[in-house]
């Protein structure tokens, strides 16, 4: 599924195509994705001007100037695809600008969604209004992490998967950090020191945006939106590297919980 780099690449994609650009004509192709789409998506973009675009964990944003925002959530394999040169049977939506620009929502697995919410009240938007902190913002910090994490048993892999507490982490990228800050990924959230917290705040902002500027991740679907592949999974230090030697020379550990593979290494992560 794509992750945070992986949506905030979308968005920077888009932008140049999208700001400041009418929609002279949008062509829902299916009424659904992972839940049904707006009946009147098509009536309230067309003609509408992109007045910015953004980013809110998993999600993107595309504002405009009638006062909504579209919310796209990519699932597990959507993408978006500029300038197509012919319509694919997996590009649900097609936007059309007065520029002479195409973008199409491409998606087979049909995971994603497409919501259409008024830009104001996008925080009590149901998906958004328990969201925690954005964690490239300021308010993710060593002194945050100490007092949600305080007196909790759970993992602190588990923990930083809860987007309650930290809005848009994903399995892959909270491997990658823990490893960077040298925590194992089974100590108990609650019982890690401040300074080691500090470590961590550093280390997701420091993996995330290295994610960002390599693309983002390619592993099965994700592509960029002009085509090109995600190239940071050539940097995985321990994500998919069971049985590697570590840097440290210890060698990558793999367990499962619930459902989910954890790469770490036993001999540097404390």
């Amino acid at each position: 599924m794509p992750e945070l780099p992986e949506v905030e690449t979308t968005v920077r994609g888009l932008a140049p195509v999208l700001e400041g650009q009418a929609i002279a004509r949008v062509t829902l192709r299916r009424a659904d994705l992972r839940r049904p789409m707006p009946h009147d998506l098509g009536q309230r973009l067309t003609g509408a001007t992109v007045t910015a675009l953004g980013r809110r964990a998993k999600y993107g944003l595309i504002d405009t100037d009638r006062g909504d925002t579209l919310i796209f959530h990519l699932g597990m394999s959507g993408r978006w695809r500029v300038d197509p040169a012919e319509i694919l049977p997996h590009d649900h939506l097609v936007l059309e600008t007065r520029a002479g620009r195409r973008l199409a929502l491409n998606d087979p697995r049909r995971f994603g969604s497409l919501d259409l919410v008024p830009t104001a009240e996008l925080a009590e938007w149901p998906a958004f209004k328990a969201l925690g902190p954005e964690p490239l913002g300021p308010d993710f910090t060593g002194a945050y992490l100490a007092t949600v994490l305080d007196g909790r048993s759970a993992s602190i892999k588990t923990l930083l998967l809860d987007q309650r507490l930290v809005a848009g982490l994903g399995n892959i990228y909270v491997c990658e950090a823990l490893y960077e800050a040298r925590i194992a990924p089974t100590r108990p959230g609650g019982k890690i020191g401040r300074a080691a917290l500090d470590r961590l705040v550093v280390a997701v902002r420091e993996v995330l945006e290295a994610a960002i500027a390599a693309g983002g991740s390619t592993l099965r679907d994700y592509a960029r939106p002009d085509g090109e592949l995600g190239y940071f999974s050539k940097q995985f230090q321990v994500y998919g590297r069971e049985g590697q030697p570590c840097a440290c020379g210890g060698i990558v550990a793999r367990r499962v919980d619930g459902g989910r593979s954890t790469f770490w290494c036993p001999a540097c992560q404390k």
